[in-house]
Order: C-alpha cells, then sequence, then structure tokens
C-alpha cells in the first residue's frame, strides 16, 4: 500500500527542490443519511472514510502561492494580494479559494507567507465522496496551522464550505467539510446545519462485524452545473411558497398543507427534504438504542426518496442498492449529491464479496456500467501527517 504521506513530500521535494515544512491530510466522506437536508439548515449523518487528500506545504519568503500535484502536469501561481474567485478555475479553485474565503471572512492574512504545494490524493474525483471537501480542508488545516490563524476545525470547515460556494460555485451545505473536519474513528458526526451543533455517535462496526460497501457507479457528476442546483432552487421556491425561511422550520406534520400550497414537483423535493430530516433523527435515536443492525430500513427509505421524490439517482445506483439488499445487505442508499457517484451498503463483513459480485454481476447483466467496489472504514478528520 501506498504510503501516500512520503509520497507527497517526496513528490514536493522533486518539484520544488526542498523538503516540505509538514504534510497535512484530509479524508472524504460518505453521508450514512440525510442528504439535501444541509444546505436547508437541517440534519445530517455523515462520516469519514480512510481514503484521503494529502497537501505537502512548504513556506516561502514572499506572498506567492504555488501549486502543483501528483494527477496534473501544470502548476498554478496566485499571489495572495490579488486573489479573486473570477480568476480561479480546475482543481487550484478549491485551494486558492480556501485562502481567499479566508480574506472575506475578515481574517488578517496581511502577515501570511507565500507558499509552495503539492496535492495528492486517493479520494476518487465524481464519485459522491467529496473529493472536494478533502482538498480544501487538508489545505484548510495546513493554511490555519502555518499563518498562526489559530481557527478552530467548525470555523475551518465553514471557511471550505465559502471557498466551494463562491470559489467554485458549487450551492453545498456545510455537510462535506463539517465531516471531513470533525470526525472520528468508528463514528458517524450529527450535525444540525440549523445550529451547527456536532456530536460523534458511535456506529460499532467492529464491534457488530460489520463494515461499509461503496459501490461507485463510475458515473460522473459535478455539483457546480446541472440538477444539484435545480434541486436546491426547488427547495427554496418551497420555502418560499410555504412562508419559511429553511424547510427545516416544517414538519412532517406540514406535508399536508405543502401539497395544497405547492405544484407536485415541487411538493415531492419538499417531501423528501422533510422525511429525510426525520430519518436522520430516527437513524441517531436507533443507533443509540438498538445499534447498526437496526438502521437498515431507514436506509432503504431514504433511497426510495431520493429516487422517487426528489430524482437525483440514476440507474446504475438504483440496480447496484437493490440488489445489494437481495444478496444480504443490512441496507442500500445512494451517497453524496446524486445523478451519478456511488452508493453504499451496510453489509456482514463476511458477505462482502458476495454482495459485491452479485451487484456487478446484475449491473452488467443490465448492460450497465461496471461499478467499482470498495470498503471504506469509517476514520479520523483533518489531522497534520507529518
Amino acid at each position: 500500500m501506498t504510503d501516500h504521506r512520503e509520497a507527497a513530500a517526496a513528490a514536493f521535494e522533486a518539484a520544488y527542490g526542498h523538503a516540505p515544512t509538514g504534510v497535512w491530510s484530509a479524508p472524504g466522506r460518505v453521508n450514512l443519511i440525510g442528504e439535501h437536508t444541509d444546505y436547508n439548515n437541517g440534519y445530517v449523518l455523515p462520516f469519514a472514510i480512510d481514503r484521503r487528500t494529502w497537501a505537502a506545504v512548504g513556506v516561502r519568503d514572499d506572498r506567492q502561492l504555488r501549486l502543483r500535484s501528483t494527477f496534473s502536469t501544470y502548476e498554478v501561481v496566485a499571489s495572495l494580494d490579488t486573489l479573486d474567485p473570477a480568476t480561479m478555475d480546475g482543481w487550484s479553485a478549491y485551494v486558492l479559494g480556501v485562502a481567499w474565503a479566508m480574506q472575506d471572512a475578515g481574517i488578517d492574512l496581511s502577515a501570511a507567507s507565500g507558499l509552495d504545494i503539492l496535492i495528492d490524493s486517493d479520494v476518487p474525483v465524481g464519485a459522491g465522496l467529496s473529493s472536494s471537501a478533502a482538498l480544501e480542508c487538508a489545505v484548510g488545516v495546513a493554511f490555519d496551522e502555518l499563518w498562526n490563524l489559530g481557527l478552530d476545525k467548525l470555523a475551518l470547515a465553514r471557511v471550505g464550505r465559502v471557498a466551494e460556494n463562491k470559489a467554485v460555485g458549487a450551492p453545498t451545505g456545510l455537510l462535506d467539510q463539517a465531516a471531513s473536519m470533525l470526525a472520528e474513528d468508528d463514528h458517524v458526526v450529527f450535525l444540525d446545519c440549523d445550529t451547527e451543533d456536532a456530536r460523534p455517535v458511535s456506529l460499532h462496526l467492529r464491534d457488530e462485524n460489520l463494515t461499509i460497501l461503496v459501490m461507485n457507479s463510475n458515473v460522473e457528476h459535478e455539483h457546480a452545473t446541472g440538477g444539484y442546483g435545480d434541486r436546491f432552487a426547488s427547495c427554496a421556491k418551497g420555502a418560499a411558497a410555504l412562508g419559511v425561511t429553511t424547510l427545516r422550520e416544517i414538519g412532517e406534520s406540514d406535508l399536508p398543507r405543502a401539497q395544497e400550497a405547492l405544484d407536485e414537483e415541487t411538493y415531492r423535493r419538499i417531501r423528501h427534504v422533510v422525511t429525510e430530516n426525520q430519518r436522520v433523527l430516527d437513524t441517531v435515536a436507533t443507533l443509540e438504542a438498538e445499534g447498526p443492525r437496526a438502521i437498515g430500513e431507514l436506509l432503504n427509505a431514504s433511497q426510495a426518496s431520493m429516487r422517487d421524490d426528489f430524482e437525483i439517482t440514476v440507474p446504475e445506483i438504483d440496480l447496484a442498492c437493490n440488489t445489494a439488499v437481495v444478496a444480504g445487505a443490512i441496507g442500500a442508499r445512494m451517497t453524496g449529491g446524486g445523478f451519478g457517484g456511488s452508493a453504499i451498503a451496510l453489509v456482514p463483513a463476511d458477505a462482502v464479496e458476495t454482495i459485491a459480485s452479485a451487484v456487478t454481476t446484475a449491473l452488467a447483466n443490465a448492460g450497465l456500467r461496471e461499478p467499482t467496489i470498495f470498503t471504506v472504514t469509517p476514520s479520523q478528520g483533518a489531522r497534520r501527517d507529518y
């Protein structure tokens, strides 16, 4: 297995001619349940995975930020004094966007040094595992330490979200960055996106001999364009029609009123968000009272809601989830923003190969693209590694 800490440090030295000051990393994430609730000020329940992005960083004696990566052949150079989202694009926007978002938040970077930065990652891009937040959070913790900012992890998560919203142009909520920053080993992060209160909830996967199977559909998605923005707009439209600021302010008892007030499509979008919030609360309660083997129906209900009400799944995801459950998974659902990406299944550890084989065969028989299937372990959030 590649030691990415050493690989990132070695690639940095090859690129810049000197050793880095340090190597920082942050993980991708899987959302156990709670999709498209975060930007509606609702509840989410993500965890970090054992796939990470590493940032090897060295201090310069000027104000330049120089960016390179192991997955790109070009170097990006920018000045801390002239950062502007309008001039950012590609993967470097996630890095430069974090520095710009710090300035946008009123953080004084007038004394900050320039930096040489080398990025390495094993978080799959476009798989719904939040490679973007992993990148934002890895450089966020590096910037915080090297520039002596003293920001806590939630503040850094907020900075990452602003970078994604304003520098990249993706209208995401706080879920991804909070998971990447705040996660703990074998826990989910129960985040209230209204109050931004967060606490760990134990998964007990090792105790129960369970694991999480990721089924990457290999249908890539892009949050800054397409259906994600449409769903964001539908939620805002529904909230305005119902006289509330966000959908967090209504519950399942308000759905009959919503059905009368809204067109059929907008109503279904709102119904997903409202019922998904309740499913998050029910999943937390069930995990704490009964353990992970009791949450299967909640996962399955979330998948059905995303498929039928929010309409963000694709055929590869739907068939993978259905097949996994039939083959012995406790529950399965799409994870991430949708329109491609990945699904997850909660499975007995000794059934991984059987379930993975069944899913691969089912998709092949349906003439759909072959998935990439692997297990993930709920892991620690952003940190300094080297």
